[in-house]
């Protein structure tokens, strides 16, 4: 076991990534082949454990002796503002149990397979619609985040909560704030602010007039108040659309640079036409496993002396699990670095988190990239970029990794 003494700090949060842009940064991926874990330095000048192997965090978010609680002493945060956004009236996910699972509870019903499942016409239409005016542009070109990526997990999240698309660009700005790790802490205080008066307003609204949303059904209840709702609604609003906009585009630009990858979507997607779907699921969580837009670390806090790979961890030390170097780990999947729709165990991959607070929506995810994916590389077989993959811009400055834009043509 290693000594109470802590190792040197060799890595600063958030680092740089390579050359390649879909790979987590290469000091991750070095920390994850050194013994025991590795120690890394914060925006603050702080450092906290850092857990690269995919075993290692297995272990870590399954274990009780770490904490999700934001508001606790030593919990590590990637940026001011980000510290802000989690511990400033925090969601369930940055709560312990019991609050967490009571919480979590009232919206288990609205994201479980089989209601989720009963989505698809609906996910499926959006998508026609969005691809529809993507077509019918004369020039054949288009920016497939702004025109399809974002809108469609926006349309569909927004018709889940109730909250009314037309305000899309207002929540999709105040998200965009509260997500940079480079925006000061008053900007995301008040973009979080803007955003839960919004939410807080719809909900009483609701009270007045329900539908057959979450929202609604969230206000009926009256156990929650108005804050409440509009802090469980901001959660689900800005993790709902920001996740699988990203994981759209960044599998879109993947596959366009893989097309013998692409060419098993393909397949994947004729066998689900004629009824056998584990294909095309294999695809998709091996796109979840290779991408991993949550790119820089899941938070927790030890509440006591806990090891962690032979590694003590004191009561009140921070730990970052990072499930982007984890998802390529060898010892979990051979030839990690390699994407490989055709993967066996892909779905062991740890892109929704694991344990009691892995991802709520993770199948309304899946839904969406099933039928998004397939769809647009059918629809354009011709896709190609519209600019150099050098000139793409992606979001560093971000807590979920993606694309700020990619110009298409076909």
């Amino acid at each position: 076991m290693a000594t109470a003494a802590h190792p040197p700090v060799a890595v600063t949060a958030p680092a740089a990534r390579g050359t390649c842009p879909f790979a987590p940064p290469p000091a991750y991926e070095q920390a994850r082949g050194e013994e025991g874990l590795s120690r890394v330095r914060l925006w603050d000048g702080t450092s906290c454990w850092m857990v690269t192997r995919h075993a290692d965090i297995r272990s870590v978010l399954r274990d009780r002796s770490f904490s999700s609680d934001a508001r606790r002493p030593g919990f590590p945060f990637l940026s001011a503002g980000l510290r802000t956004l989690a511990s400033d009236r925090p969601t369930f996910i940055r709560m312990d149990d019991p609050d967490h699972a009571r919480l979590r509870r009232m919206l288990t019903a609205d994201f479980m397979i089989r209601k989720v499942a009963e989505m698809r016409p609906a996910v499926r239409q959006v998508t026609d619609d969005l691809l529809d005016r993507m077509a019918a542009r004369a020039d054949r070109t288009a920016d497939l985040v702004a025109d399809f990526a974002l809108p469609l997990p926006s349309m569909v999240i927004c018709l889940l909560l109730g909250v009314p698309y037309a305000d899309h660009a207002f929540f999709q700005q105040c998200s965009s704030t509260m997500l940079r790790t480079d925006a000061p802490p008053r900007e995301v205080a008040a973009a979080q602010d803007e955003l839960g008066a919004y939410l807080a307003g719809l909900a009483r609204a609701k009270r007045a007039a329900p539908d057959d949303s979450i929202i609604s059904r969230l206000a009926e209840q009256d156990v929650l108040d108005d804050d409440e709702i509009a802090s469980m609604g901001r959660l689900l609003l800005v993790a709902g659309h920001e996740t699988t906009a990203n994981m759209t585009s960044l599998s879109v630009l993947a596959l366009l640079r893989e097309p013998a990858q692409a060419a098993r979507l393909h397949e994947a997607a004729r066998l689900d036409e004629d009824g056998d779907g584990s294909a095309l699921d294999t695809a998709v969580e091996e796109l979840l496993r290779y991408m991993t837009v949550v790119h820089n670390g899941i938070g927790r806090v030890a509440v006591e002396d806990v090891e962690v790979s032979g590694t003590r961890i004191r009561a009140g030390e921070g730990v970052l699990c990072m499930i982007g170097a984890a998802n390529r780990d060898e010892d979990a999947f051979p030839e990690g670095g390699l994407l490989d729709l055709g993967r066996p165990g892909a779905r062991r991959h740890l892109a929704f988190g694991f344990g009691v607070h892995q991802c709520l929506g993770q199948p309304l995810a899946r839904l969406e990239l099933r039928v998004a994916l397939p769809a647009v590389l059918q629809r354009f077989p011709g896709l190609r970029l519209a600019v150099p993959f050098e000139e793409l811009r992606f979001r560093h400055e971000m807590a979920v990794y993606g694309l700020h834009a990619l110009p298409l043509a076909w």
